[in-house]
């Protein structure tokens, strides 16, 4: 089976949001997303920038093909600014989490359309647990050869993005113990979690066909994974990060993906042979990150070194320092130490139930973000 990866001649950038709809009182899920895309549709000068989701509870933002973080942001921006006015409308706001923490997922809705529904049919049980949400970021690769060692390269620092942006510690009314519920609860679908490391283009094609003749896919667009190739995009996908919750830390989180597949190609472009973690050690690290977040000690190497992901990370912010100034985005890979020294979205959701506040206000703070910004450090 060919399949022909459109390379991209710049490092361009794309981002997709996944955001809830939740009652403006009760601060529950509302199925409200088709009242909401259709206001706001007709006010959005490109309204192909706003999606329905798997649930009726969702809508998706998404940017055109962007140079850089602040022109992605930017598009972001202009598309919440009228998608918010139009939730109000209809006495709802929106929140950004990787989970909902109290939310009955067998009262939700499925969104129209056959794709959902053969989504529905096939997982079953594990399908309709699917009350998650995250944020998907595309950089652009030039070559087709390079994606395949540059994909597994990055998962190298997969447990880097992911306990910056774990954002699902409840679950059902319950604290899971958890920084990133979401994380392993999407990798129960088939086709989703981490992806095989694959050394050649060639290899993902021979998978790609082995998953069609057993009708395990239709598409490629079925293959789920944290990380994958975006081919008629031109593109890999980093699909690892849970739903943000404000402007400033999508910004940091995006500018880090960037950085760090720009990085990676430009090194293996360069001859460099890059490091890649054995798969045992990929996997270990996102459960790790998973329950620890940002506390996780990690994996660093095939030697088994291992350290606390956040002195590592200090460590690879400086490395990547140069190509953030060349992707003019050196502002907002600075910011990404902000999140650890105010503390990560699980962190701040469960520093206000260590307050006193209940499960409701957990949803408001998270509004809140969302609408004024997250706190200063």
């Amino acid at each position: 089976m060919r399949i022909d990866f459109r390379g991209s001649p710049r490092p361009t950038l794309g981002v997709e949001w996944e955001l809830a709809l939740v009652d403006r009182t009760s601060r529950d899920l509302v199925s409200r997303a088709q009242e909401v895309l259709t206001t706001a549709h007709g006010r959005l000068e490109q309204p192909h920038l706003l999606h329905a989701e798997l649930l009726r509870n969702t809508v998706e933002l998404v940017t055109g093909v962007c140079d850089d973080v602040g022109e992605a942001m930017a598009d972001l921006r202009t598309t919440y600014d009228v998608v918010s006015a139009a939730a109000a409308e209809h006495d709802a706001d929106l929140f950004g989490a990787g989970t909902h923490p109290f939310a009955s997922w067998s009262t939700q809705q499925l969104s129209p359309g056959h794709r959902y529904e053969e989504l529905i049919n096939r997982t079953q049980w594990w399908g309709r647990q699917m009350l998650i949400w995250g944020v998907h970021v595309h950089v652009g690769l030039p070559e087709q050869a390079r994606v395949m060692p540059v994909l597994s390269a990055l998962l190298t620092y997969y447990p880097h993005l992911q306990a910056l942006s774990a954002s699902s510690p409840v679950w059902a009314g319950t604290d899971t113990g958890y920084a990133s519920n979401r994380a392993l609860m999407f990798q129960q679908l088939p086709t989703a979690g981490l992806p095989f490391q694959f050394e050649r283009w060639e290899e993902f094609e021979a998978f790609a066909h082995d998953q069609m003749t057993t009708g395990v896919i239709d598409d490629l667009s079925e293959i789920r994974w944290d990380v994958r190739p975006a081919s008629h995009l031109g593109t890999i996908e980093n699909r690892v990060c849970d739903g943000v919750s404000n402007f400033d830390e999508l910004a940091a989180l995006t500018a880090l993906v960037h950085c760090l597949v720009v990085d990676l190609d430009t090194r293996l472009a360069a001859g460099e042979t890059l490091t890649v973690l054995p798969p045992w050690h990929v996997q270990e690290n996102k459960w790790r990150t998973a329950r620890y977040g940002l506390d996780a000690i990690i994996i660093l190497d095939a030697a088994s070194n291992e350290r606390l992901v956040t002195d590592d990370l200090d460590d690879l912010l400086t490395r990547l320092e140069p190509v953030a100034r060349r992707l003019g985005c050196a502002d907002e890979l600075r910011s990404v130490t902000d999140i650890p020294r105010r503390g990560a979205s699980y962190q701040r959701q469960r520093a206000v139930t260590a307050s006193g506040g209940d499960l409701v206000a957990v949803v408001d703070s998270a509004v809140r973000e969302l609408r004024d910004g997250v706190a200063s450090v």
